[in-house]
């Protein structure tokens, strides 16, 4: 049974779908945005009703060229409101590529990013704020959890 009170004035849902990828060597996959200081994990907002996984996997193949399925979280982060709308953060676990995979980075003036790379862990807090790096070391840190869409394991 549907109860419309439930369902009259949902709350604005700020979702981040984060992809974690890793070379062969443990470097981390990251990205540079144009309109933040530092490098961050790559992805962004789910678009309403967008599964996170598909949101994740979308961004990842927007923002890089990798095509990859995204079946486990890594890590769930909150972020309060400061700069920016407060949001909740899945980080999704991308894998190992091979350390010769080629990344697509699309032009500045349509993705707002200059570039992609990956970074040996012992430089990313020289490359990334703070907030960002805790991201990422739990991500390295945590066994996967599944990630279910109504209650069943994604294919």
């Amino acid at each position: 049974m549907r109860d419309p009170r439930l369902l009259a004035k949902p709350p604005v849902t700020r979702l981040g779908c984060l992809v974690f990828v890793r070379n062969r060597r443990g470097d981390v996959l990251l990205v540079n945005p144009d309109y933040m200081d530092g490098l961050i994990l790559p992805g962004g907002a789910a678009n309403t009703n967008e599964p996170p996984h598909r949101a994740a996997a979308r961004h990842l193949h927007a923002e890089t060229g990798l095509n990859l399925r995204l079946t486990h979280l890594l890590a769930v982060d909150f972020t309060p409101a400061d700069r920016y709308l407060e949001r909740l953060n899945l980080v999704f676990d991308g894998g190992t590529v091979r350390d010769d995979t080629p990344l697509t980075v699309p032009p500045q003036h349509r993705s707002g990013l200059l570039g992609a790379r990956f970074v040996p862990v012992r430089e990313l807090p020289d490359v990334m704020a703070p907030a960002q790096v805790a991201r990422v070391t739990e991500a390295l840190a945590n066994r996967t959890l599944p990630v279910l869409l109504h209650g069943q394991r994604t294919a």
